[in-house]
Parts: structure tokens; C-alpha cells; sequence
């Protein structure tokens, strides 16, 4: 199988161009490859497909095989894909994902892509709909809501940018970098009131425009970063009314643009989006 090592500020995927290349097993495929020891190492895998309602079908499998709707960070990396490797000419694109159609604007360098604007989508708030199930009285929204965790008590809003979050905005006491994440972030994950597990987002916000995020991401554990889970945590921001609309998320493996367009109803994500290797794999 041939593939393509890319990454999104160090959320890493392997690639493979389905329209040459046939993947039998995808959640295996992913289990297999994402391994850091024994395979070529990623936070997952993901397949670029031919789709009969936009322009590529983006097919994403976490590093525990489980199937994602969507990952901000690898849409980015499929638009400089398509067009790098002359899939495409076009600039602008329309991708398939399980979590629906998302649109890229590509910019260009030296006549390869080096950042991508993506339209996320409406952000999604309703419970039932994240998933999220805290009891009988559930708010419309849930808006810095309480959870015991192992006995610790921490609020959380719930947002879904396609794919489960929840935003845990830290005191100014808590310091980030030492937040013992491999420890409560499984914890979060699958917490009972997630019933299809969650990615949780650690925050600290430095002003109305800044904020530092780690993130700990279901079926994959902590990455350097998380595209999706950037774009909650600003519209989780603005529900709190801790930051603005437009915010620069500093991430583990650099930094995002994000900005929540209320009138429209949508959230934009511009990053960048880089090729590391390519290669060839027996499986």
C-alpha cells in the first residue's frame, strides 16, 4: 500500500489515495500503521475516496481503529493533498465527511498549498445531539456545567463540530503544561454522561484572544493538536464570555486561527498543513 506521512501541527495522519489504492480493513489498516513501535506512526489514518456529492470523500479512522466524523486538522492536510499530488486544480474545494460537506480555501506557495481555511460548520450546542446525556433535567445548552470526575469536581461545555467535545476551562492557579493528562483524560472520555465517549479540551485563557489548549482525543489519547476541538473551544469561549470571536488557539504543535461568524452561524479554520514522507507498506 502507498501512503503519505502528513500532518497538521504534529496531528499526524498516514494518507492514501483511494481512487489508486484499495484498503480492505480500514480499522485494522489504522491499528496496524498508527503504531509508533511497530508501524509507521500516526494519530491515525485517513482515506481520500472519490465522492458523488463533493469534490473528495475524506474517510477518517483513529489510532484504535474506531471511525471519526471528522478531524479539522486532516481536512486541512487532504486539500494540500489533492492539489500537491494534481488530484485536483482547483482552490477551491468541497470534502465529503461523516460529519457532512465542509468547504477549503486553499493558499498557495510557490505553487504548492501552505495554509487552508476551512468551513467548519454550524457549531452544534443541543445535548441530545453531541451526544450528551447528564439526567432527567438536562439544559438547553450546557454551558460550564458541573462533572465529578474520580472525585474531582470540573465544568465542562458541551459542543459538537461534527464530533463530540467537551471544553474544561482551567483556574488561573492550574498550570497547563503540568496537567497530569494521560491520567484524566481516559477518565473524561468515557465518563457516563458521554455515550460515544468525548474529546475534552484543557484551556487557559490568556485574554480575550488567546488561549493555550491540550487536548486529549477519544480512541487516539493526547495530540499535538486538534482541529475540531480548537474550533469548540472558541465558540465554548464566547458562551462563557471569556474571549471574542476571533481567537489564535496556541496548541501543543503551534497555532490556529478560529473565528465563530454568529450572523452566519459558522466557524473558519485557517492552518497550516505539511507532507512528511511518502512511502510503501506491506500489510
Amino acid at each position: 500500500m502507498k501512503f503519505t506521512k502528513m500532518q497538521g501541527l504534529g496531528n499526524d495522519y498516514v494518507y492514501v489515495n483511494c481512487l489508486k489504492e484499495t484498503v480492505e480493513n480500514p480499522s485494522e489498516t489504522a491499528k496496524k500503521i498508527s503504531d509508533r513501535h511497530f508501524g509507521i506512526g500516526a494519530d491515525g489514518l485517513i482515506l481520500i475516496c472519490p465522492s458523488d456529492v463533493a469534490d473528495f470523500e475524506m474517510k477518517m479512522y483513529n489510532a484504535d481503529g474506531s471511525r471519526g466524523e471528522m478531524c479539522g486538522n486532516g481536512i486541512r492536510c487532504v486539500g494540500k493533498y489533492v492539489y500537491d499530488y494534481g488530484l485536483t486544480t482547483k482552490t477551491h474545494l468541497n470534502i465529503e465527511t461523516l460529519a457532512g460537506i465542509r468547504s477549503l480555501d486553499l493558499t498557495l506557495e510557490e505553487g504548492r498549498v501552505k495554509e487552508v481555511r476551512v468551513d467548519m460548520g454550524r457549531p452544534i450546542l443541543e445535548p441530545e445531539e453531541i451526544p450528551v446525556s447528564v439526567g432527567e433535567e438536562t439544559p438547553e445548552m450546557l454551558v460550564s456545567f458541573p462533572i465529578e470526575v474520580e472525585g474531582d469536581l470540573y465544568h465542562f461545555t458541551g459542543v459538537s463540530m461534527g464530533n463530540p467535545h467537551a471544553v474544561v476551562f482551567t483556574d488561573e492557579e492550574q498550570s497547563l503544561p503540568e496537567l497530569d493528562l494521560e491520567e484524566i483524560g481516559p477518565k473524561f472520555e468515557t465518563h457516563p454522561y458521554f455515550p460515544n465517549r468525548i474529546n475534552t479540551e484543557f484551556v487557559q485563557v490568556l485574554d480575550p484572544q488567546q488561549v493555550n489548549m491540550r487536548v486529549w482525543e477519544r480512541g487516539s489519547g493526547e495530540t499535538y493538536a486538534c482541529g475540531t476541538g480548537a474550533c469548540a473551544v472558541v465558540v465554548a469561549g464566547v458562551l462563557n464570555g471569556l474571549t471574542e470571536d476571533q481567537v489564535t488557539v496556541h496548541l501543543t504543535g503551534g497555532d490556529l486561527k478560529i473565528e465563530w461568524d454568529r450572523e452566519k452561524d459558522t466557524v473558519y479554520m485557517t492552518g497550516p498543513a505539511e507532507t512528511v514522507f511518502d512511502g510503501e507498506i506491506n500489510l
